[in-house]
């Protein structure tokens, strides 16, 4: 297999750190652009750093994007847009893809106009305009702050009252405390069913198979309960293209071609036995989900990777079970505090009982002299994977890693993996959503 030369760009958030170093590991020459400052010394040991990825461009023979973010806007699928247009192989968005998970009044006019079924929905910008909505139009209703804000995972909130009495309370809270940051918000009607996501690369021109199909666990603790995080794990399996994808993502594949997009796009839906309801759209990696998706790749990552950004249909053997993959937090995640995480978290060892680190991920993680330690301030170090033949064999791959390694003061969810074991799977598999195309 020839070397390729990688260029990894984080222009804010770093996120992509595990996969530049998997990349590196096997033989290709990495760089990777954090523009973060606090956040410079994640995977510090493990993959090179660019000082100006501008600078670097012409080295790189693929450039990778990790992220809709420049600072505080969106702005990465405009400069990936430009570098292909200007010959660069680029794994990224267009603004367009990026505004998909932006607005999300946009990303259902998206999928209106392709012949996707989308929930009730409306967007604000005014706070009071939006509470009055729901007093005239009593129902439980999801609020999705918009733009950068939504960033905040513990900002979206699920009503549970059937008069929507509740979204009231939260929006008047709202209001109060993040009146100036947030600047709109949609509501949309909450549905009872499955939640699953439809995941899949694309190549510019069409999705590449097979597709993975996830389950996200967004609360902090287990019994999803507690405040909502990016998210804590996620259970998969890959397959090919399905009812359910052809009534999702399906529908997109001539849209996507369209606009050139190249890299992974998740649809994240609520599904039951009347219908399939998307949620909401992650047009670049999804995080820790492009981990989980590492475990089960049985062919080379690098060379999938250049294949895709070269508009090629790359070779993807996998694994053909389950998998899972776990977050190992410590404080003060989910919330920032600077000051508990100096005092609980900053440099902490990571200590493993097992000379292995199969299944062992880096998020916020740096190596110095061979100790790997907490670096960067999110406060989540480590994404720990295991597969299996079953859902089931899959959880205990992964727990039994995690019983090997301690951080001080970490915390993680022990029940990654269990709907699907308690239900969500026979359900799926009853209303028809998980048979062939």
């Amino acid at each position: 297999m020839e070397s390729r030369k990688f260029l990894f760009c984080s222009l804010d958030s770093p996120l992509i750190g595990d996969l530049a170093w998997q990349i590196r590991t096997e033989g290709h020459e990495v760089r990777w652009y954090i523009e973060a400052e606090a956040e410079r010394d994640i995977a510090d040991g493990f993959v090179p750093k660019s000082e100006d990825w501008e600078a670097d461009v012409d080295w790189a023979d693929v450039i990778v994007f990790d992220d809709i973010w420049v600072g505080n806007e969106v702005g990465t699928g405009e400069i990936a847009q430009e570098l292909r247009a200007a010959g660069h192989a680029v794994v990224g968005g267009t603004p367009n893809t990026d505004q998909t998970e932006n607005d999300r009044g946009y990303a259902m006019e998206v999928l209106e106009e392709h012949g996707v079924n989308v929930l009730p929905h409306r967007v604000f910008e005014d706070f009071d305009e939006g509470i009055d909505w729901v007093r005239q139009n009593p129902y439980p209703y999801v609020i999705k702050p918009l733009g950068e804000v939504q960033n905040v995972k513990r900002l979206l909130y699920v009503g549970r009252e059937d008069d929507g009495s509740d979204v009231v309370d939260v929006l008047k809270a709202y209001k109060k405390a993040w009146g100036e940051r947030m600047k709109g918000f949609q509501l949309q009607r909450r549905v009872e069913g499955v939640e699953i996501a439809i995941a899949a690369f694309f190549n510019g021109e069409q999705f590449v198979e097979p597709i993975t199909f996830n389950f996200e666990h967004k609360k902090l603790f287990p019994g999803n309960i507690g405040p909502s995080t990016g998210e804590m794990g996620t259970s998969m399996f890959w397959a090919r293209r399905n009812h359910l994808f052809e009534e999702t993502l399906g529908k997109l594949e001539r849209w996507l071609a369209d606009e050139g997009y190249v890299g992974s796009i998740d649809l994240n839906c609520i599904v039951n036995e009347t219908g399939i309801y998307p949620l909401e759209f992650t047009p670049r990696f999804g995080y820790p989900t492009i981990v989980v998706q590492e475990e089960g790749m049985e062919s080379s990552t690098g060379e999938f990777f250049y294949e895709l950004a070269n508009g090629r249909d790359p070779e993807l053997d996998v694994h053909e079970g389950y998998q899972i993959c776990v977050r190992i937090c410590v404080p003060p995640f989910p919330f920032d505090d600077d000051a508990t995480f100096d005092e609980n978290s900053r440099n902490a060892a990571i200590v493993f009982d097992t000379d292995t680190r199969d299944g062992f991920h880096l998020e916020d993680t740096k190596n110095v002299e061979g100790q790997w330690r907490v670096a960067g301030t999110s406060g989540i170090p480590l994404v720990v994977t295991g597969k299996g033949e079953t859902m089931e064999e899959a959880r205990r791959a992964c727990y039994q890693r995690i019983d090997d390694v301690t951080i001080p003061n970490m915390y993680y969810r022990d029940d990654i993996g269990e709907r699907w074991v308690q239900g969500d799977g026979d359900r799926l598999l009853a209303w028809g959503y998980l048979g062939p195309a």
